[in-house]
């Protein structure tokens, strides 16, 4: 088995990023594919089906004109980038003939064979590809719904959301408290509230220096743990608090109105509350029945198809994709992936197998980067799980400059995916 370590995985995941498999000359006549989801992994399927065939009929289904990423976003947050930095349009998969359909989905019928679309208008498919995310779960803690969302701001969306986090930032008082809430695992972008919280924590030190962050966490560790709190006793010592479930007992309820979060040992108080609630698979996923009983959905690690409809393949935040985590980056390689797949079925051939990988970089501020790299492959009981002894997190001793290097290379990173997928 092949093994590669961090600098390895790390360089084999801008290939991908660049695109990894050799497109193959097909002949697939008129099919039809429908792609569900206008972020990360269906932008990367739809575009990597029509480099391998021009004459399979590629509908792309967006909510909006445009998509804001949810990696960077937290530099908006922290007054570091403006959202337009942020945000992309389709214009250049309409160049490539790839078909922008503008709507939400809101099912899709396995037994037909068409995806259904508000006010009614159905798109029939041979396959279908769904990569629509999460949905919040604003049922799953007491106080906590979408009028909530606007004084208590989640932000785990990014666009307006985003933004109202960024103004309430900038407004707290001084010396205030900026309280955050992080659910409990499977959730999208794992280390994104522990970059946030240092982000934020960059900005106060610059702008309100005497303002403490209190992070109410769901789980009692957390991805890159060991980086983050080396670097927040480095850079913001003694403003930042983590508290573990262990500590908390977890959340019992929120109270927009004096801006609390209780848990059974302590009632937390901000001035600014960043609660990021649970999650689950998209509605359009749910209403597919594409999740089972379940809130995720389950899916055949090796083909992304669903194991409940088939000819629906499901990759992203949606689905339990084995080990890897619920990340941009990994929704990238997913639909690069699972583009082959597609491809090969529509030519009734056996769908390629190969090596799956992810990158994630963290930010403590805009010159110190930390990252994580992982690498994947099928296991003969078909599960996509971690390939042992590959990828691994930034050490925790480094060299003068590391970690401005790691930062610098978060920008690549961030600019060449999305320069590659919308550009």
């Amino acid at each position: 088995m092949n093994r590669f370590n961090r600098r390895e995985a790390i360089a084999l995941t801008s290939a991908f990023a660049g695109g990894l498999l050799a497109a193959p000359a097909i002949a697939s006549g008129s099919a039809k594919v429908v792609v569900v989801g206008g972020g990360f992994g269906g932008v990367a399927a739809a575009r990597e089906l029509k480099a391998i065939d021009q004459a399979i009929e590629v509908t792309l289904v967006v909510e909006g004109e445009s998509y804001s990423t949810c990696p960077f976003s937290n530099l908006v947050i922290a007054g570091e980038r403006p959202m337009s930095a942020i945000t992309f349009g389709y214009e250049s998969l309409a160049a490539q003939g790839v078909i922008i359909r503008q709507g939400l989905a809101e099912r899709i019928d396995g037994e037909r064979r068409v995806v259904v679309l508000e006010g009614g208008d159905e798109l029939p498919f041979d396959r279908a590809i769904v990569s629509p995310g999460i949905a919040l779960k604003f049922d799953a803690v007491p106080g906590y719904d979408e009028a909530a969302a606007e004084i208590m701001p989640h932000a785990w969306k990014a666009g307006p959301q985003t933004e109202l986090l960024r103004d309430k930032l900038a407004a707290m008082r001084e010396g205030g408290t900026f309280l955050m809430a992080v659910p409990d695992n499977p959730y999208r972008c794992p280390p994104g509230p522990y970059e946030r919280a240092s982000l934020v924590a960059h900005y106060l030190s610059r702008n309100n220096p005497t303002a403490k962050i209190i992070i109410v966490d769901g789980k009692d560790s957390f991805s890159k743990q060991a980086l983050f709190e080396q670097a927040w006793a480095e850079r913001y010592p003694g403003m930042i608090r983590h508290v573990p479930f262990a500590e908390s007992g977890g959340v019992l309820g929120v109270d927009p109105t004096t801006l609390e979060i209780e848990t059974p040992f302590e009632t937390f108080v901000g001035d600014v509350v960043n609660f990021i609630p649970p999650q689950r698979a998209a509605a359009v996923a749910i209403a597919s029945g594409l999740t089972g009983s379940g809130e995720w959905c389950q899916i055949d690690q090796a083909t992304f198809e669903s194991e409940i409809v088939p000819g629906v393949h499901v990759l992203g935040d949606a689905a339990i994709v084995g080990d890897m985590p619920k990340s941009g980056f990994s929704a990238s390689v997913q639909g690069n992936v699972c583009a082959h797949v597609v491809a090969a079925l529509l030519r009734s051939e056996a769908p390629p197998q190969g090596v799956l990988l992810n990158t994630c970089y963290s930010l403590i501020a805009p010159d110190y980067g930390i990252s994580v790299a992982g690498v994947y492959r099928v296991n003969g009981e078909g599960l996509l799980k971690s390939v042992e002894g590959s990828g691994g997190n930034s050490p925790l001793e480094v060299a003068d400059g590391f970690r401005q290097a790691e930062a610098d290379y978060a920008v690549s990173w961030y600019e060449t995916l999305t320069g590659r997928l919308f550009g």
